[in-house]
């Protein structure tokens, strides 16, 4: 007996992916015309019966989020997980996550995975690297997709994008610093070139120019490491330097850390800001000045945005970037503060 057409058969006819001819028998809006015919033609050809009674028993369950994150080590990016995962649960959703650990090409394969496995939607914080095909296939599949804290694909018309407010960030932390009285203050981490290293990192350039003052910039991974070697650095090669603006609470964490072991005093000595305000930065010491990005509401809001998306049919705009906050501690008020 010849064996029955499957619809992995029909995806591999077509050239597309299982999901998408799911969606396409779901009759779903979000797949292309012109990839409808194709996956049509595969059915035609190959004689495929769609089995219905099955197919509602499979969407009877909960639908699944896929959740890409590019570095879970980082607390930042562990806390808007956690709170994104928890506001899917708290209205039905599974989520699968996925740590890239900043890999294109991981970034590839897991989500090829998903999209096989029948996600109902993308929320990702991209790896920067590698091409865009991993986000073409999602098109072709027809997944609404979000990206999110990071953007790698600029369709935003394809794939929103929601962040936070980062230049004021970096502003805010400028102005503060100079208003302390420092004039000679550098931004330390973030990779050259990147958009978010940009992005963070604009604010404090505005700023500079406009009192005159001459940037420093140490760029680097934004880790612990890089930030004891840059504070170890400053002391050798930059003396004159007063303060610093860190990519991420890592960097100034790690800045603390190095100029301890020098006996630098932060806060008095030298003054130091952070960005993100992960929660060790009030349980340092000294206690760290930091960009508050609020990442805990900002996993909310996005979960919030795809929920509508993908059950109330409403998109979430291109483009949204949320306030940040600066909150001033003893790294830049002083010990006594």
């Amino acid at each position: 007996m010849k064996k029955r057409p499957t619809i992995l058969d029909v995806a591999r006819q077509a050239g597309v992916s299982k999901s998408t001819v799911s969606l396409v028998l779901q009759n779903s809006s979000l797949v292309k015309q012109s990839t409808r015919e194709e996956v049509t033609k595969a059915i035609d050809e190959l004689g495929y019966v769609y089995n219905r009674s099955a197919a509602g028993l499979r969407g009877a369950a909960s639908g699944l989020i896929g959740l890409i994150i590019n570095d879970l080590r980082n607390p930042f990016f562990t806390e808007f997980a956690a709170s994104a995962q928890m506001t899917f649960a708290s209205k039905g959703y599974s989520t699968v996550i996925a740590n890239t650990d900043e890999d294109p090409e991981i970034q590839a394969q897991v989500i090829d995975s998903m999209i096989e496995h029948g996600v109902s939607a993308f929320v990702i914080s991209p790896t920067y690297g590698g091409d865009e095909s991993p986000f073409e296939r999602i098109e072709r599949a027809g997944i609404p997709t979000m990206q999110v804290l990071r953007q790698l694909d600029e369709r935003t018309d394809l794939f929103p994008f929601a962040s936070h407010d980062y230049a004021f960030g970096g502003e805010a932390a400028t102005r503060h610093l100079i208003d302390t009285g420092c004039q000679k203050i550098a931004f330390a981490g973030g990779l050259a070139d990147r958009p978010i290293t940009l992005e963070r990192m604009s604010g404090y350039r505005n700023v500079m120019q406009a009192n005159g003052l001459a940037p420093t910039i140490f760029h680097g991974r934004p880790s612990r490491q890089f930030g004891r070697e840059i504070a170890l650095k400053i002391l050798q090669e930059h003396e004159g330097l007063e303060a610093a603006i860190c990519f991420s609470d890592l960097v100034a964490l790690g800045m603390l850390s190095g100029f301890a072991e020098l006996g630098i005093k932060v806060g008095q000595d030298f003054r130091i800001i952070g960005f993100d305000d992960i929660e060790e930065c009030s349980l340092a010491f000294p206690r760290l000045s930091s960009v508050r990005c609020d990442t805990a509401l900002f996993g909310r809001n996005a979960a919030e945005a795809m929920l509508a998306w993908i059950v109330d049919g409403v998109r979430p705009p291109d483009t949204k970037h949320y306030p940040v906050e600066l909150i001033k501690r003893q790294s830049t008020l002083g010990l006594n503060a």
